[in-house]
């Protein structure tokens, strides 16, 4: 998708092609911004982008793309990831303020290089948590692409508890995760002088509240119907790890198929899996 905003500049963002989008070269799976003269490649195909408006910053759009381009959004198969740091309010109270600056930064900093490094990026910083977007292709997930969501889990994890050890924190920093996995709208929110590609739509939502729900069930991740079928399509063996659980979302009427585990139980199967490959 290549979106053009108010300001006269031009946004692209890769909508989960299987052949990757490049720009300079260089596989980009977020929004990135264009310049005139970059050169794109979709496929076998091979473009050169030109927009003197992309350089002049010429804020002088029309009124109809202005109208337009802000509300542009396409329905997408995504994985959604959030994580969250637990007690995080008992850790501001124990905490030095210098040190909990210092440690959450880097929290941050490292969750999304981790993520980066797995073909995502960090969609919102909510707090203490940190919502992630995976876009699909129209119809399924690749087995790479559900390999790589499990995998920046992983390293997630240790991260969070490699910090303890580099922080004189209270105690050790733990984490709760959701993914979910589904269609939802995918576009730019923002505006501007400060666009927000996000992703929109009750996939979105009940990834925060699986989430939620790692406290209740006493796991460290939840995971959607959707999400573990597609695990398992990729490695049965990913059944032995996951308990099915039925639990009552917060908004939502009924109980919901929920699939949980523990990151001990995901770094047992992760290095089973590398031992096999």
């Amino acid at each position: 998708m290549l979106q053009q905003m108010e300001d006269g500049g031009f946004f692209l963002i890769d909508l989960g092609s299987r052949n990757g989008s490049f720009v300079n070269g260089r596989r980009v799976s977020i929004p990135v911004t264009l310049k005139s003269g970059d050169s794109l490649t979709f496929g076998q195909t091979e473009l050169d982008f030109y927009s003197p408006s992309a350089n002049t910053g010429d804020s002088t759009p029309t009124p109809a793309a202005a109208s337009v381009t802000v509300t542009l959004h396409v329905r997408r198969l995504i994985s959604v990831l959030v994580t969250d740091i637990r007690d995080f309010t008992g850790l501001t109270r124990q905490t030095d303020e210098q040190v909990l600056s210092e440690t959450i930064g880097t929290w941050f900093r490292r969750v999304g290089m981790i993520l980066r490094q797995h073909g995502s990026w960090v969609d919102k910083y909510i707090g203490d948590a940190v919502m992630a977007v995976w876009i699909h292709g129209e119809q399924e997930v690749s087995p790479e692409e559900m390999a790589h969501i499990f995998q920046a889990i992983h390293e997630l994890q240790a991260m969070t508890q490699e910090l303890y050890r580099q922080y004189p924190l209270p105690f050790p920093l733990r984490i709760g995760t959701g993914v979910n996995t589904g269609y939802a709208m995918v576009g730019n929110t923002g505006s501007s002088d400060r666009p927000d590609y996000t992703a929109l739509g009750d996939t979105v939502n009940a990834a925060f509240r699986l989430e939620s729900a790692t406290k209740e069930l006493g796991c460290d991740v939840a995971i959607g119907q959707t999400t573990y079928q597609y695990l398992c399509a990729l490695k049965p063996a990913a059944q032995d790890i996951f308990e099915e659980s039925l639990v009552h979302l917060k908004g939502y009427e009924g109980k919901t198929l929920t699939y949980a585990s523990t990151y001990g139980a995901l770094a047992g199967f992760i290095a089973a899996q590398d031992a096999e490959s």
